[in-house]
């Protein structure tokens, strides 16, 4: 699904060069929930925006789901980012002037579904969720839990072949937590390849695969057993 080879990721400043990523290589398997890790500074999410096409880099190559994102133009890359990739972030990015079912509905419009279309899959999406009964609602009106549910609807709907999630528990209590990462665990069950950065190593543990990256490499690599192996009990959050 994912692989990446000798990339590399240099910001420049002047004269100076921060190297946000340095030979780093890294292949995702379709399926997959792997949870990354590091310290703050060490590159997570810069290996995230390049992952999730939002970001270029400046060497290495990069081929998402078979294709070789360097040789794309940036029409194709937003089109091939809308169509095989959700996003989830800690901040949730919803639309506060938009109800529920329309922030659900904004990256399906891009895709150009009819309407009949989009409310089916909207209502499957905040059904799955458990807030179908407020889709009329507004994002203030929600709970911080709830609006990171809005957040998992909004990158289902499209039925991307991958989520990337940026600290999707970072703004909520544990109990929160609990529910959301339980929410990552169906959506992988279900086939989709889930790549998760996280600064907390028990959530990192409800992954089956757990890489930490370190002065932008990799430098641990660990492989859990699928959470469905294992007591859920036997995982702290």
């Amino acid at each position: 699904m994912l692989e990446m080879n000798g990339l590399q990721k240099v910001f420049r400043s002047g004269l100076v060069e921060t190297h946000a990523l340095r030979d780093f290589s890294l292949t995702v398997d379709a399926g997959e929930f792997v949870a990354v890790t590091g310290p703050s500074g060490s590159g997570k999410t810069t290996f995230l925006n390049i992952a999730g096409l939002l970001d270029g880099f400046s060497g290495g190559s990069y081929f998402l789901d078979g294709y070789n994102v360097t040789q794309l133009n940036d029409a194709r890359r937003s089109k091939m980012r809308n169509q095989k990739l959700g996003f989830i972030f800690q901040s949730f990015n919803l639309i506060a002037d938009l109800n529920i079912f329309d922030n659900v509905d904004v990256p399906l419009r891009y895709r150009g579904f009819s309407g009949r279309e989009r409310k089916k899959r909207i209502d499957k999406m905040l059904e799955m969720v458990g807030l179908l009964g407020r889709k009329k609602h507004f994002p203030g009106q929600l709970s911080g839990g709830q609006q990171q549910r809005v957040a998992i609807a909004r990158a289902l709907a499209g039925e991307p072949r991958m989520i990337l999630a940026d600290e999707p528990t970072g703004n909520l209590d544990t109990l929160m937590a609990k529910q959301i990462m339980e929410l990552l665990e169906d959506v992988n069950r279900q086939g989709t390849t889930v790549i998760m950065v996280t600064h907390d190593p028990n959530l990192a543990r409800r992954a089956n695969r757990h890489i930490q990256i370190v002065d932008g490499q990799l430098t641990d690599f660990q492989m859990y057993e699928p959470l469905s192996k294992i007591q859920q009990t036997a995982v702290a959050v």
